[in-house]
């Protein structure tokens, strides 16, 4: 009992002595801090990265060896020199202003037309002292800027140059708040004061050859790093060697460049083994090169910035490194213990359990300070799958593939020969014993006489592989295991066998049989699923949701397991991705998992392991190494006021071939876009270098009404744009805080060539022309139009003179016809009267010619043949008188114009005595009346009737009558 409390104190110091060293602002010396890559295939340019420096607007500037590189935490963008020199030198000035240097070329680059644009100074320079060599460092105390090349140092001021030599060359410039130091080659170290060089006092070529860093110490001291000698420290009168562990590295790999960081450390990159950080001691805390995760052991540069990230500058890339991160990293990047399986801390020792057997190192718990550096070695007899490490009691137990061990430094002891020891607990129930999940079932483990565990039984009647085991509050042992379900076994009083076995799947409330894991969580029993967490109703016997915790872990409801953090605090991991769960507080819940995205698919998945180390701080299996997690470190809060804003990057236009138009966003006056070219890309981006999950959000006002989702995405397109004035806005959160400030762009979208105010203008006079037009045209046509319409009612008064004029014509013509018919009327009595007179004469006639042939005379005989002849001579010249005849001619052909004409033109065969039968018939006398006036019988009036039809070739269906009528 005495060397287990013996254990447990040293413990307790042990954790103590990491809680103390666990504070913010510290560098830890256990692993290595994040280190991110950005290798030449990611920021396409060239292999050497010379110089870096952070402008105002977060934006980083590399010289690289071939040209200027930008960097704004998303987008890298390449700027060449006039004639693609190397940049070796580069300044970010607080003005916005970027220097530059390279072979023969000094300058400086600014925004102009929305572009960053270089400005050469070499026309400047004084002729007596050209540019003819590389421009190696640049320093500026904000009014002026220095350009240094090893024969010439460059004061730029006032739009002005002025040179200054030394007898010999110079080596670097460097500066170290408002005062600037160089080495003269063979001379030692000058301060540049105003525009003259001044002998430092004490330096000499023996102690000031080769300086490559010259960093602010304690009580106005310097730190002076040489390339060969090491450091040295300078109180203003003498230089004394910096003798520290340091000093060796330094000396054995050349020191190349060096910078503060976190105000009391110091980081120096070399030429041969990466880098190194060292505290005001000369400890070393941490040493960092290629086999610990830098692309290349060549620092050619350094950079710190005001975010705790150290940028190292590589013969081969860039680097950055997240100082002061809650995450330390040791990889095995020899592929010396292959993948982890799990991680513990023991007596002083770290404990590695892999898939090739059980490894250890020393751990350096009393020598925070210095860096710990490990050095693991395979126990021996431990070759094979190692799947847990666990501390009971304060004896390490080690569950192998080949059975179970007791772990007492770097020397096996086997407990137990069940295979496959997955799991292994101790039994709450005041029985003092263990059990495990095996290959094939549950064992038993109880303590020896010395007080070590043993292996004790095996529990019959229960074969099945056993990845989960868990004891409820009621006694029964819950097993899962991920393809073979989930049971529930009551054990026997002395735990030798199993009486009593429940299976439990879909029928019992579960949402399959597979991937059924079982944990506690505050002593409750849940069980994980794809589906969430459920939990066991004891009276229904079924599993239900477990709806209220599934609500508030959001995405980790579907965590496939679960590993006890502390008091009321849980590791959840789902697939890889893993979050710190507080239950601290009754009833809330509070998740942490972006600090840990780092880490998402690199543990070994369903057999993850995280060991806690002490209240804070905890060592985290990954495949190939592990990882030291500080919970202390506050370095993952965010500090509002160092926030940057989001920088709109680049717009361009991708209307059909894409065309850069801006890479600063807000100019000095809104960007007019061309109707034609209405379809932009607006990529933006924020300069936040440390681990984090970043996202944004955009507003278009003019285009759509409200923000849109958080998105990762840093670049939107915005096609067919219509006319307008537009203000873009957008704002970004770091692991779901939002930034409070939102960054805006302005364009106005030019209205078509068509609406634009000059086609206006133009739309305007052509109104005013066509106006005038058309009122002109409307005054000739109203002119037109009213001498037509004079026209027309002159045209229609001659009408309506000519038709009352025929009206009147016709009148008079009605008149006279009216007068004609009447006079013919009249001469058609009189004809009528004349021809009854000459009927009625030639009756009269024939009268007497009957009467006087019935005369006698006084002797009663009839009258004398002579004397009859003679009347009756007289009586027939009154009947055939043609005077008669002439005179009803004369009448007739006044009454009936052309009657004969007509007959005779159409038959000229008719002779006189046809044409009178054909006038007596035209005025429809009767055969009585004409034999009288034709002096011949009835019968001759007929035969002549009937020749005369003949000679005028009358149809036999048609009236004679009515055809000489209608003649």
């Amino acid at each position: 009992m005495k060397n287990n409390q013996g254990k447990y104190l040293i413990l307790y110091i042990l954790f103590a002595l990491i809680s103390l060293a666990a504070k913010a602002d510290d560098i830890k010396s256990i692993g290595v801090p994040y280190v991110q890559n950005y290798p030449k295939s990611l920021y396409l340019s060239g292999n050497q990265n010379w110089s870096i420096s952070k402008g105002k607007n977060g934006i980083l500037y590399f010289g690289n060896a071939q040209g200027l590189l930008t960097y704004d935490g998303k987008y890298w963008q390449q700027y060449k020199l006039p004639n693609r020199q190397i940049v070796r030198s580069v300044l970010a000035d607080p003005s916005g202003i970027i220097y530059t240097g390279g072979f023969g070329e000094l300058g400086y680059w600014s925004y102009k037309d929305d572009k960053l644009t270089y400005t050469s100074l070499t026309k400047l320079v004084p002729k007596t002292n050209p540019v003819k060599d590389e421009i190696w460092k640049i320093c500026s105390d904000g009014k002026r800027v220095f350009f240094q090349s090893f024969s010439t140092i460059y004061i730029y001021e006032n739009n002005k140059i002025k040179a200054i030599n030394a007898s010999k060359p110079f080596l670097f410039l460097h500066q170290v708040g408002k005062r600037f130091f160089v080495e003269v080659l063979s001379s030692g170290l000058f301060e540049l004061k105003g525009d003259q060089l001044i002998p430092l006092k004490g330096s000499t070529p023996a102690n000031s050859t080769d300086v490559l860093s010259i960093l602010p110490y304690q009580e106005d001291k310097l730190l002076i790093g040489t390339s060969k000698d090491g450091l040295f420290l300078y109180d203003g009168q003498t230089f004394s060697p910096f003798n520290t562990p340091a000093n060796n590295f330094l000396k054995t790999f050349q020191l190349n460049n060096g910078v503060k960081v976190l105000n009391k450390y110091y980081a120096y990159g070399t030429i041969l083994n990466g880098l190194i950080i060292i505290d005001e001691q000369g400890n070393v805390v941490q040493q960092i090169n290629k086999s610990s995760g830098l692309q290349n052991n060549t620092v050619l540069s350094l950079y710190a910035d005001e975010d705790q990230n150290l940028w190292a500058g590589l013969d081969n890339g860039i680097d950055r490194v997240e100082l002061n991160s809650p995450l330390y990293f040791y990889f095995d990047k020899t592929g010396q213990f292959g993948t982890v399986y799990s991680s513990l801390i023991y007596n002083n020792t770290i404990y590695l359990g892999t898939n090739q057997g059980l490894f250890y190192s020393p751990w350096k718990s009393g020598t925070q300070n210095t860096f710990n550096s490990f050095d693991f070695k395979l126990i021996p007899h431990s070759q094979g799958q190692v799947w847990e490490l666990t501390v009971i009691d304060g004896q390490l137990i080690c569950g192998h593939n080949n059975g179970t061990f007791n772990v007492t430094g770097n020397k096996l002891e086997k407990t137990s020969s069940a295979n496959g020891g997955w799991t292994i607990k101790k039994l709450d129930d005041g029985q003092d014993c263990l059990i495990q999940g095996t290959y094939n079932g549950l064992v038993i483990y109880k303590k020896d006489a010395r007080g070590l565990w043993r292996y004790h039984n095996k529990i019959a009647n229960f074969d099945a592989p056993s990845r989960y085991v868990e004891r409820d509050s009621k006694g029964d042992i819950w097993v899962s295991h991920a393809y073979k379900g989930l049971y529930k076994l009551t054990l026997s009083p002395d735990l030798s066998r199993v009486i009593a076995t429940r299976t439990y799947d879909e029928k019992n409330g579960l949402p399959d049989d597979y991937n059924i894991n079982i944990f506690k969580i505050e002593n409750n029993l849940v069980f994980s699923s794809d589906k969430g967490f459920y939990i066991y109703d004891d009276i229904s016997n079924r599993f239900k949701n477990y709806s209220e915790l599934n609500k508030e872990l959001k995405g980790f409801a579907t965590a496939n397991k679960i590993i006890n953090a502390g008091k009321a605090k849980y590791w959840f991991i789902n697939r890889g991705k893993m979050a710190l769960v507080n239950l601290t507080e009754s009833g809330k819940l509070s998740i942490d998992s972006n600090r840990f995205n780092i880490l998402d698919g690199r543990m070994v998945q369903y057999y993850e392991n995280i060991s806690k180390i002490s209240d804070n701080i905890y060592l985290i299996s990954v495949d190939d190494g592990f990882v030291i997690y500080n919970g202390n470190n506050n370095s993952a809060n965010l500090n509002k006021q160092n926030l940057p804003a989001v920088l709109i990057r680049k717009i361009e236009d991708i209307t059909d071939t894409y065309q850069v138009l801006s890479e600063i966003g807000n100019a000095a006056s809104k960007m007019q876009i061309p109707y034609s070219r209405n379809n932009i890309r607006i990529s933006y981006a924020l300069p936040y270098y440390r681990q984090a999950k970043i996202k944004f959000q955009y507003f278009l006002e003019g285009y759509s009404n409200q923000w849109s989702e958080w998105s990762t995405a840093s670049q939107k397109d915005f096609t067919n744009l219509s006319q307008g004035n537009y203000t873009f806005r957008v704002r970004a959160q770091i692991n779901d805080q939002v930034l409070p400030e939102e960054t805006t762009f302005e364009f106005q979208v030019l209205p078509p060539f068509y609406a634009s105010n000059w086609a206006i203008a133009f739309y305007g006079l052509c109104g005013i022309a066509l106006f005038i037009a058309a009122k002109r045209l409307y005054e000739l046509k109203l002119k037109r139009d009213q001498e037509a319409i004079e026209k027309k009612i002159q045209a229609e008064k001659e009408i309506f003179l000519k038709k009352e004029a025929e009206a009147n014509e016709r009148q008079i013509i009605k008149l006279q016809t009216e007068k004609l018919q009447i006079e013919l009327a009249g001469k058609n009595r009189e004809l009528a009267n004349s021809a009854m007179s000459l009927v009625y004469k030639n009756e009269l006639l024939q009268k007497l010619s009957q009467e006087i042939a019935k005369l006698k005379d006084g002797q009663g005989k009839p009258l004398s043949e002579d004397q009859s002849r003679k009347i009756q001579k007289v009586i027939d010249e009154g009947m055939n008188d043609e005077r008669d005849w002439h005179l009803f001619e004369g009448s007739f052909n006044e009454a009936h114009e052309n009657f004969f004409k007509k007959l005779k033109g159409n038959h000229p065969d008719l002779v006189p005595n046809d044409l009178k039968l054909c006038a007596y018939l035209h005025m429809n006398m009767s055969s009585k009346e004409m034999a009288s006036l034709l002096n011949i019988s009835l019968r001759g009036v007929e035969i002549r009737r009937y020749r005369l039809r003949k000679k005028l070739e009358i149809p036999h269906d048609k009236n004679l009558v009515e055809f000489l009528m209608e003649l």
